[in-house]
């Protein structure tokens, strides 16, 4: 069983960067396909992104393409998101999560992910 946490949430302004970790322990993360989703207020989670077992192959949602960027190091059992030129849209709390499925281009569902994390809040004002 694989545990997941983020971190690195906040409050930050329009435009501003932000940096979201997700720590895993119990198992390695190196066989599986990583992503990350969120869920803004009133709204279903939606997938933003997501990057393959190797790193080799990433897909970003429309809303974030080029301003997003997932990276994993799977020595050090982590996945990150650089988040850049935040928009007040991105308010929600982001979710990382792992799925065994393999990776393929495109929106990943949601029900095809095995294990989250808690999930870290992400506000951005204008």
């Amino acid at each position: 069983q694989v545990q997941l946490v983020e971190s690195g949430g906040g409050l930050v302004q329009a435009g501003a960067s932000l940096r979201l970790n997700c720590a895993a322990s119990g198992r390695t993360i190196g066989p599986y396909v990583m992503g990350w989703f969120r869920q803004a207020p009133g709204k279903e989670r939606e997938f933003v992104v997501s990057i393959s077992w190797n790193g080799g192959r990433t897909y970003s949602a429309d809303p974030v393409k080029g301003r997003f960027t997932i990276s994993r190091d799977n020595a050090k059992n982590t996945v990150t998101l650089q988040m850049n030129n935040l928009k007040p849209e991105d308010t929600a709390v982001y979710y990382c999560a792992g799925r065994r499925t393999a990776w393929r281009e495109g929106v990943l569902s949601e029900t095809t992910f095995e294990f989250w994390g808690q999930g870290t809040q992400v506000t951005v004002s204008s």
